[in-house]
């Protein structure tokens, strides 16, 4: 992965090389510290940049994922092409196969976040609705643009779904009001607004001002080095707190509502977020302050019943014992439990805001109504 010396895009995270032929991202994994721009042109530097983090959020991961499906796509369908007499006619088969491995290869960087799979999947299916429409006929670069149109489709979507989903957000919130984050939901761990910052970066356009508690969120520091840099940068009034200092400024009366992102919804709401979500959402139960998951309806799986069924990715105990540290603060060989996520029970969510409109309990009605008629209804 090599670095593009485009360093003035804003805040920019994932766009098409001019060439089409690598995905660009700004590495997160870098901030606030350094804001520098990656290319990801072959399978392991894809893989890596998500592994890796260098590009995280959900719904920023669909994003890439998808792009990164359509230029593999692209380049595959020009070695097919060149090895083959007819121009790759012939190969259409070959080119779907191939990059059914390499969609199955992309999935397994972080099993958490259902955004990674349904936008290889979408991606997949668009190739294989192309190929059938062709039959015989179909040639690997009628299938290679029919990918790249639908991961463009897809990254348009998103930046559409935010603004929607921003606006809902901003309903239920006024102005004056204190809110606290989790972990980092902004534009940049999707595209323009964000879902959790959304409502917050949207009002502040218009005029609104909102005092944003942003937990630190441990061991990544995400809400320190991302959430704390966006909204800071948009000129909002943001305090960065230790994650075990929630309860204190929700026991002064400094928070009126919490809102956080999502990873992925099962049926019944229970809901997968970053590692410490489902410890906010119990200091909210009990200081009754309202708490709001914002996410697209991308992220709600109703083929999985419940929080029990969502995969809960472990990551390596160094990001505990000394990573963003001069040397380890832990004893050397200490065992480390490191779970990247948490599910919150539905039970403590107040409401689920996604594009189509703001889904409340009973959730296992509201969300297969938005996710199949695409209104929540409830």
């Amino acid at each position: 992965m090599g670095k593009t010396g485009k360093e003035n895009e804003g805040m920019t995270n994932i766009r098409l090389r001019e060439d089409g032929l690598a995905v660009v991202i700004l590495d997160q994994s870098l901030l606030p510290g350094r804001m520098e721009y990656l290319e990801a042109a072959t399978p392991e530097e894809m893989y890596d940049a998500i592994a890796g983090l260098k590009v995280r959020g959900a719904p920023a991961i669909g994003i890439f994922a998808a792009y990164c499906m359509a230029v593999l796509a692209r380049r595959e369908s020009v070695r097919i092409a060149e090895g083959a007499r007819d121009g790759g006619t012939g190969g259409a088969a070959e080119l779907l196969g191939v990059m059914k491995k390499h969609g199955d290869h992309l999935r397994t960087s972080r099993p958490t976040a259902v955004n990674l799979s349904w936008a290889v999947e979408r991606v997949l299916e668009s190739a294989e609705k192309a190929y059938a429409a062709e039959t015989e006929k179909a040639g690997v670069y009628i299938i290679a643009d029919a990918m790249m149109k639908e991961a463009k489709a897809i990254h348009e979507e998103d930046i559409a779904m935010c603004r929607a989903i921003s606006e809902y957000g901003l309903t239920l919130i006024k102005d004056g009001d204190g809110i606290l984050t989790h972990c980092n939901a902004g534009p940049l761990a999707t595209s323009r607004y964000g879902t959790a910052l959304g409502p917050i970066l949207l009002g502040n356009e218009r005029g609104m001002d909102f005092r944003v508690f942003a937990d630190e969120t441990r061991p990544l520091l995400q809400g320190a080095r991302l959430t704390a840099y966006e909204l800071q940068q948009a000129g909002v009034d943001v305090t960065l707190i230790c994650d075990n200092m929630a309860s204190m400024v929700m026991k002064n009366g400094w928070v009126q509502a919490c809102f956080v992102g999502c990873d992925r919804v099962a049926a019944n709401g229970d809901t997968a977020n970053k590692i410490g979500t489902s410890a906010v959402a119990i200091l909210a139960k009990h200081y009754g302050i309202p708490f709001y998951v914002l996410g697209p309806t991308s992220t709600v799986d109703l083929d999985c019943a419940s929080g029990e069924e969502i995969p809960i990715e472990l990551r390596k105990p160094g990001e505990i014992r000394e990573m963003f540290y001069g040397e380890p603060v832990a004893p050397e060989g200490v065992k480390c439990y490191n779970p990247a996520f948490d599910v919150t029970d539905s039970s403590l969510i107040t409401a689920i805001v996604t594009e189509k409109g703001i889904c409340r309990p009973p959730f296992t009605e509201s969300l297969a109504k938005v996710k199949l008629e695409g209104v929540c209804g409830i």
